[in-house]
């Protein structure tokens, strides 16, 4: 299954933990081959600027956008997905963002959300979680990174973010086999996420 065909699913949720399978083998970081046909071209990473500019992160290569409209108990909601998957690679890195209405996002407590969120995205994935813990981000909006894995084995490393009535959701998604080989290039994406001040 790809990428594409998840975000129904995705807009379902409203938080992304998905049940990826992608076909691939890990990049090969050591000594650089001329590039032919048969080899894969490896990505560069490069600062992504969220179009509205509200947002930041390293990405590798120019991601995809879709957007998807939700209805739910506070209305329709629209989420704009960011998302990135290596060719030949076995990750994919997705941002995803939602803005609330006036009303929910001024009168509820931020660590509701973020508890809400989370408890949505182990129940639809049907997804045990490893490890949470409380976050902020660089400027002090309050967050909560999680890691979980769902039936099928994939690894999802999520950090949220409650920031200026959006709910902002960096997320890397690999196999479990691939986890820790890529455990600081996952950290590293993470740690790039920043959100822009108005």
């Amino acid at each position: 299954m790809t990428f594409p065909k998840l975000l129904p699913f995705i807009a379902a949720t409203l938080v992304c933990g998905s049940c990826f399978v992608v076909e691939a083998r890990q990049p090969q970081t050591a000594v650089k081959k001329p590039e032919t046909a048969a080899q894969p071209v490896q990505p560069k990473w490069k600062l992504f600027r969220a179009p509205d500019g509200r947002f930041t992160v390293l990405m590798p290569g120019t991601p995809n956008k879709e957007t998807q409209t939700q209805k739910t108990q506070i209305g329709e909601i629209d989420l704009n997905i960011f998302f990135a998957q290596p060719p030949k690679q076995q990750v994919a890195y997705v941002v995803v963002y939602n803005e609330f209405p006036h009303s929910y996002g001024t009168l509820t407590n931020p660590q509701t959300i973020l508890d809400q969120a989370q408890a949505m995205v182990l129940k639809t994935t049907k997804s045990n979680l490893i490890r949470q813990r409380n976050i902020r981000s660089s400027n002090g909006h309050p967050g909560k990174e999680i890691e979980f894995i769902n039936p099928g084995g994939k690894i999802t490393r999520s950090r949220m973010y409650v920031a200026q009535g959006r709910l902002y959701q960096v997320m890397a998604i690999t196999t479990k086999k691939q986890q820790q080989t890529l455990n600081k290039t996952i950290t590293g994406y993470l740690n790039s996420f920043q959100v822009v001040l108005k």
